[in-house]
């Protein structure tokens, strides 16, 4: 462990990275004065493996339709899976529309305040619990994603990356490197984040302009090499990619799809979404295989007349 953490020099780590986020945060519409609950908790399951640039027009547009849990608990489940769009990873909307109706049965449409409860709700994990409990409520919780993972590695272990998979270890040190007071710890929490998206990033990080750089273990050791490669997350010719070209025919369909219409030779269909599952070459057992998945998952039902969105 880093002696900057045993020396006190860690309440100037504090001071530097809070005082960097006031001056440089993004201004983003659910960390703004006065942001609800829910509008923070929506953003945080856009924001899982999704970039702001692609989150924000949709997160705004769920706003717009949807600005309380009930409003969109209210709506079919296939409602929300059109709203998603091509955020991807279509669990995640059907996860928010499961939380949005307990929320409304069980807590009289309030977003929970305590990482307990919120932990309870369909899709939260233990990241999106304390997330929430800090940025909507400010409760005083430990918040650890894979940007703070990364900036604690580097600032306090002295390694280019953290470790593939979180570790025990990880949240042993964010406890001890949390500041005190409560208010400070939640600015801490969100300035670290902020921090690892913008400056101390995975492939290039911009370190002379890091307000941390005369502190970081890793600029001290020289920056040596990460202990292993990172392998970027596959797309083309994936099964994700051909349920998610699946999935953009039925948002553009209100009447079910034949279900052949997936798994025979596409290349005679003029429909847009329908070529543009065709030229994915994907061979049969793959589209049946993605459509499984969908049907299993409850991303699609099969009734009589075809493949549709659930209700």
């Amino acid at each position: 462990m880093n002696q900057l953490i045993y020396s006190g020099g860690v309440q100037q780590i504090h001071d530097k990275i809070n005082n960097w986020y006031l001056e440089n945060a993004r201004d983003l519409p659910w960390r703004r004065p006065g942001a609800t609950g829910w509008e923070v908790m929506v953003s945080e399951f856009m924001l899982q493996q999704t970039p702001v640039v692609r989150v924000l027009p949709v997160w705004e547009e769920w706003m717009r339709r949807w600005p309380r849990p009930q409003d969109l608990a209210a709506e079919p489940l296939s409602e929300a899976l059109k709203a998603w769009g091509r955020l991807g990873y279509p669990r995640r909307a059907q996860r928010l529309h499961a939380a949005a109706v307990e929320i409304t049965t069980e807590y009289n449409g309030q977003v929970p305040h305590s990482e307990e409860q919120l932990r309870a709700l369909p899709g939260v994990g233990d990241y999106t619990a304390a997330a929430i409990a800090c940025f909507a409520f400010h409760e005083p919780t430990v918040v650890v994603d894979t940007n703070i993972r990364r900036v604690h590695a580097r600032l306090f272990g002295g390694m280019a990356l953290p470790e593939q998979s979180p570790r025990a270890s990880e949240f042993a040190r964010a406890r001890q490197v949390q500041p005190d007071d409560s208010a400070t710890a939640n600015l801490w929490n969100i300035s670290v984040m902020e921090l690892g998206a913008l400056v101390c990033t995975a492939r290039s990080p911009k370190c002379e302009q890091c307000p941390v750089f005369d502190d970081c273990a890793w600029i001290k050791a020289g920056q040596p090499a990460p202990h292993y490669t990172p392998k970027g997350q596959a797309w083309k010719g994936t099964d994700r990619q051909v349920r998610g070209a699946i999935m953009a025919i039925l948002r553009e369909h209100e009447e079910p799809v034949a279900e052949q219409s997936f798994l025979a030779d596409l290349a005679h269909q003029s429909h847009a979404k329908y070529v543009a599952l065709s030229m994915l070459e994907s061979p049969l057992e793959q589209r049946e295989r993605a459509l499984a998945g969908l049907l299993n998952d409850g991303l699609a039902v099969n009734e009589s007349g075809g493949i549709r969105l659930p209700s």
